[in-house]
């Protein structure tokens, strides 16, 4: 399936995510973290982007479970189900949360798959924690604010937003929130992470660094140069695809993450 415009997406969702085995919320920081999981075999973690949740996964879910994967859904903190606290939103808090569900579900270790600012806690998580950490497959975020494009709005990322606000409205504890939740989200996007590149070279795991051709929001000279600064790290170019590769060609993107797994 093609959604390229994210009609469907705008007026759906992605497909519902299968039935869990084991769900539940873990309090961690002052938070209740929401968290999904599915199959068996090596565990891989999927981070949802900024403003989404675990359900944004629906298409990747099933495809991993079929390769003979654990998977693991979480709500970012504040987003979905899970809960927050007034504090401002951290990376390096998020990435203590899904050590937190990895600690619950007695995970020595994870692949993990993120997606937007669920890339940034994925690598956050494997500099702090290496030992928790197979592998990072890093998709279309920015690891210093310098990474980023000048914000130009398309319908594509207002069908995207449109689907956000919806199931935000539908999930959350706080359902009435939203414009709080976004003006909180986006002042963490705009000021963090701020890795150098010397923070980025002492990241000790396998990273892919994967972006789309037509990405909205990250420059592709910030995707060479996060390759060329982690250690080993390789650079995967998606074709025709934008910020929403997960939706827009679910088959393509799965593809990817199926083979950075294996190679880990």
């Amino acid at each position: 399936m093609t959604d390229d415009e994210l009609v469907n997406f705008e007026a759906h969702g992605a497909t519902p995510l299968p039935k869990s085995e084991n769900e539940g919320f873990v309090k961690n920081d002052g938070a209740s973290i929401w968290y999904a999981t599915y199959g068996s075999g090596p565990a891989v973690i999927l981070l949802h982007g900024g403003l989404g949740n675990a359900g944004n996964w629906g298409y990747q879910v099933p495809a991993l479970v079929a390769a003979g994967r654990q998977v693991v859904v979480i709500d970012s903190r504040g987003h979905g189900r899970s809960t927050r606290d007034a504090r401002p939103y951290h990376y390096v808090q998020m990435a203590a949360d899904v050590l937190a569900v990895m600690d619950r579900l007695e995970l020595a270790k994870a692949a993990l798959v993120g997606w937007s600012d669920g890339a940034c806690t994925a690598l956050v998580l494997a500099d702090k924690h290496p030992e928790r950490v197979a592998g990072v497959f890093f998709f279309a975020c920015n690891m210093d604010p310098s990474g980023t494009l000048e914000f130009k709005p398309t319908p594509v990322i207002d069908r995207c937003f449109s689907r956000h606000r919806k199931d935000y409205q539908a999930l959350s504890a706080t359902p009435d929130a939203f414009e709080s939740f976004v003006t909180d989200v986006s002042k963490m996007m705009a000021t963090e992470p701020n890795y150098t590149a010397a923070d980025l070279a002492r990241i000790k795991v396998p990273v892919a660094i994967v972006l789309g051709d037509n990405d909205e929001f990250i420059k592709r000279e910030h995707a060479d140069y996060l390759a060329r600064s982690i250690p080993d790290a390789e650079l995967i170019l998606l074709p025709e695809v934008g910020h929403f590769a997960p939706l827009q060609r679910p088959e393509h993107f799965n593809r990817e993450v199926l083979a950075f797994l294996d190679r880990l």
